[in-house]
């Protein structure tokens, strides 16, 4: 999600930032006053990664504006003032407010800003795939659901699941049994649990791997566990 909420009542810095930010694959929209913003904000605030906020519009300022933002969301906010005062900023930030831009600043500057508040809060990082495909099945992570090679749904567990998930996200890894343990069940496996080899064969079962040879979930012996098919992930 990258799509930025910009209200500046200059239009020339309007038209600058929404350009500059879209080329670098930001979605932008835009408000030129306080009333702007706020039927804006209402209307897309889900859809928020930022928003910036000039401190003096001709209705109200950024600090009402920013008051209100955080009342109803923890979208980050960066702040831009023509003032170099230093109570402004700190009004700014006991406000709720992530960063503070004195202006003239460039776009480049704002658009480094953006970025660090984005991989600070995790809102740069690569969507999760949804899909993962091997050996003809399709596991979807929304979904929570497994097809077979034949288009029929794979009768899972919600804890079958959640292993086969972490095993298709680790294939060729070889997994021990405390670390599959923490992975699924949020847990480390005891010495005596042998719960998890019981769940991984009955895993084998339902995806037709079982007998002597398994050809997904392979046992290293002494080790743990193995998914040794070939794992595409997309998507759609």
């Amino acid at each position: 999600m990258r799509r930025i909420l910009i209200v500046d009542d200059d239009q020339k810095t309007r038209a600058l930032l929404k350009t500059y930010l879209e080329k670098n694959q930001y979605e932008v929209d835009l408000a030129h006053d306080g009333a702007t913003f706020l039927t804006e904000f209402t209307r897309c605030v889900d859809e928020l990664s930022m928003v910036i906020l000039d401190v003096m519009l001709p209705d109200t300022d950024g600090f009402a504006l920013c008051r209100t933002v955080r009342q109803r969301s923890n979208v980050p906010i960066i702040m831009l003032t023509a003032s170099s005062d230093e109570t402004d900023r700190v009004v700014g930030l006991e406000l709720g407010a992530d960063d503070y831009i004195s202006k003239p600043y460039s776009p480049r500057e704002l658009l480094a800003r953006i970025k660090a508040i984005h991989r600070r809060t995790g809102m740069d990082a690569p969507a999760a795939p949804r899909y993962y495909r091997f050996e003809g099945f399709v596991l979807d992570t929304v979904a929570r659901t497994v097809t077979a090679p034949d288009g029929e749904a794979v009768p899972l567990t919600g804890l079958d699941f959640q292993l086969l998930k972490y095993f298709v996200e680790h294939a060729g890894d070889i997994l021990d049994r405390g670390v599959l343990s923490e992975g699924t069940r949020g847990r480390d496996a005891g010495p005596m649990d042998r719960f998890l080899d019981v769940q991984i064969s009955r895993l084998r079962l339902r995806l037709n791997d079982g007998g002597g040879s398994p050809k997904l979930i392979k046992t290293v012996r002494g080790v743990g566990y193995v998914f040794s098919a070939d794992v595409t992930a997309s998507h759609a």
